[in-house]
């Protein structure tokens, strides 16, 4: 099936919903979703992004400016995620428990707004990864169209890129509690190291990053091409990353690469 056969089941999929909250990022995933489903049910569409302190504050500024750019109906609502001892015990299904608190919210945000149905960015390519958070969602019965459109995220990109989104190569982004192993507990104080270090390599210049914590290590990861400009800064970046509390700094030699965590599993 080509891309523009894809896309007019999307359509489809969008159009035989009354009304659609789509859960909002501010990705290619969402904003695509978002675009469609303003384009094709008008006022009966809007937009509602979860923060919390897993979601950068950079991101949550990209957000409003893609959807005040498109035009979309963006609400924000804060949840109190750190208030879930299960979430913060970071097991390997912490996205279950996540999803499933973040469900709660989102029927909330439907139900105040009058929206009968509600939509997430994942597509197909989420299905060949470790994703327990897209079995609960799919249990509070919130809709995947680009799953059941048989969409890729490459397909997505290609989608974004005809339909004149400027963000169509942006970077492919996760919560902040993805850069923690499993069993370590997640704090507010962890949180905020991975945030202020992966801040600091943006403003270097660096766009495709992660930075993973292993206690008192950080550990980055960048795409191959990019290791020569992480080490002539290598000086500038221990010390920045020691400030912010690392004791250690080190470079993946592998590279990036989305869901480094899931390989122990």
């Amino acid at each position: 099936m080509t891309v523009k056969d894809k896309k007019n089941t999307l359509e489809r999929i969008i159009r035989d919903q009354e009304s659609l909250l789509v859960a909002f990022s501010g990705g290619v995933d969402s904003t695509l979703l978002a675009v469609l489903a303003r384009n094709i049910l008008g006022d009966n569409s809007r937009c509602v992004l979860l923060d919390s302190p897993v979601v950068p504050r950079s991101a949550v500024g990209q957000a409003q400016t893609i959807a005040r750019d498109h035009a979309l109906h963006l609400d924000i609502v804060t949840i109190s995620l750190m208030d879930h001892e299960e979430f913060c015990r970071n097991p390997p299904d912490r996205c279950y428990h996540c999803r499933k608190l973040s469900s709660r919210y989102l029927k909330r945000e439907a139900a105040r707004c009058g929206m009968s149905c509600i939509a997430d960015g994942a597509n197909l390519s989420d299905t060949h990864e470790h994703r327990p958070g897209l079995a609960a969602s799919t249990e509070e019965g919130i809709i995947h169209p680009f799953i059941e459109a048989g969409m890729t995220k490459q397909d997505i990109r290609d989608l974004a890129r005809e339909c004149g989104l400027s963000i169509w190569q942006k970077p492919s982004s996760a919560c902040l509690s993805s850069r923690i192993p499993y069993g370590q507990e997640i704090t507010l104080d962890r949180l905020g190291m991975i945030e202020n270090a992966e801040e600091l390599l943006r403003a270097r210049g660096f766009s495709q990053l992660r930075v993973r914590l292993h206690g008192p290590v950080a550990r980055i990861e960048v795409p191959q091409e990019d290791m020569p400009g992480i080490l002539a800064i290598r000086e500038d970046l221990n010390h920045h990353f020691k400030k912010i509390g690392f004791s250690y700094v080190t470079l993946d030699l592998e590279g990036f690469r989305s869901g480094s965590m899931d390989e122990v599993l």
